[in-house]
């Protein structure tokens, strides 16, 4: 695990702090109950707060699961 999952997972933790740390790995908005649209945003605004990075909404099917935002993160910080 690098650094990038480290803080990605600490975001997530915020949002949902009663799943563990092998249950983000696989979260996605259809698997986590609490996944709404509140806590869409929140996480969202946690991540660019963390990372610096800026949500391109016309991305946002790439929002709704721990994979999709670790690629994201990844590409975005790589371009930046």
């Amino acid at each position: 695990m690098d650094q990038t999952e480290t803080r990605l997972q600490a975001c997530f933790s915020k949002v949902f702090p009663k799943l563990s740390r092998e249950q983000i790995c696989r979260a996605s908005a259809g698997s986590v109950a609490a996944w709404d649209s509140v806590a869409s945003v929140t996480l969202l605004m946690l991540i660019q707060e963390e990372f610096g990075v800026v949500a391109e909404m016309d991305r946002f099917e790439e929002f709704t699961s721990y994979e999709g935002l670790l690629e994201y993160v990844r590409e975005a910080l790589a371009e930046a």
